[in-house]
């Protein structure tokens, strides 16, 4: 087995590289002085079982290039089998045509992803489920449920809990780790007035009393967690908090959510922390890296990868 990863999330290749204790694999991934990318394998990949860890988040455009060109070099070096992880799957969000002439562009990376030369997909909450068919290659969507449902019992008292889908979309999401806490389930009913703005309809659920805690795949402006968070507590929630995978956080997120009457935010590390989401005090982080380095050994053995859905 071989670990490569680009400059998307090194701290995250790191801890897996760690679990694994598979060394990554001497690579340069770098830039030329106008921006183009260029990559160079440093060792003998020739039969192997390669593995290419990179997320696609900002700057998007960048690590997916990176993501490309890596898949690329292995192909046309003789790896045997090339299986690009990917954390958080960027432009998943642009899974369906929007409006009249938009594109899918999830569809579109999909294809340029397989025609690069990967052989395999192993991704993590993808934003909608469909997005598997997107690709016509074996596609692995693990879910961070069980990891998210041990943090929850460590900080919390599940009890006196109540799990809460910030929009309708989100429900079976939640559903899923209410389950698994045998927790009661409450959503919050939005409307989107325009593109990055929401607005909080109604609440569906008794939450009078309750530690609520919203579970959802993605946060960017934080827009709707916080003003969701602001519903909860004026209906008679005792405390907020929020449980996401994917902490993309641009523009003024952090300060966001800083300023809201967020108990904590608590995200996986699937994205490369910045400094201010280490300088906001109700953000946190959990790990995703055991999860993703049981899924690559797993993979790598020929074994099942569904039993870590459990």
């Amino acid at each position: 087995m071989k670990l490569v990863t680009g400059n998307s999330n090194p701290a995250l290749a790191k801890a897996v590289s760690k679990y694994l204790n598979v060394p990554l694999t001497d690579s340069v991934v770098q830039k030329f002085a106008d921006k183009e990318i260029f990559v160079e394998i440093k060792e003998n990949v020739r039969g192997e079982d390669v593995f290419v860890l990179q997320s696609t988040s900002y700057p998007a455009n960048d690590n997916l290039m990176e993501l490309l060109i890596i898949i690329d070099a292995l192909r046309r070096a003789s790896a045997r089998r090339i299986t690009a992880v990917i954390p958080y799957f960027g432009y998943a969000r642009q899974d369906r045509k929007s409006a009249s002439r938009s594109p899918i562009s999830a569809k579109l990376v999909a294809n340029l992803i397989t025609e690069a030369g990967a052989n395999r997909i192993l991704t993590l909450d993808l934003h909608a489920q469909q997005i598997q068919g997107f690709f016509d290659l074996p596609t692995d969507n693990l879910t961070s449920a069980p990891v998210m449902v041990r943090d929850i019992k460590e900080h919390y008292d599940p009890s006196n809990v109540m799990v809460v889908s910030p929009d309708v979309g989100g429900v079976l999401r939640a559903r899923n780790v209410a389950r698994r806490i045998g927790a009661p389930l409450s959503i919050v009913d939005k409307r989107r007035p325009r593109a990055g703005v929401s607005e909080v309809m109604n609440i569906i659920g008794e939450v009078e009393g309750q530690s609520c805690i919203m579970v959802d795949d993605i946060v960017d402006s934080g827009g709707t967690l916080c003003n969701a968070a602001e519903a909860l507590l004026n209906a008679g929630a005792k405390e907020v908090s929020a449980y996401i995978t994917h902490g993309v956080l641009s523009g003024a997120a952090c300060e966001r959510i800083a300023a809201s009457k967020l108990k904590e935010l608590v995200m996986s590390d699937s994205i490369l922390e910045t400094d201010e989401e280490r300088a906001t005090p109700n953000i946190r982080r959990f790990s995703i890296a055991p999860l993703i380095g049981e899924a690559v050994a797993r993979t790598a053995a020929e074994q099942s990868v569904s039993s870590l859905f459990d």
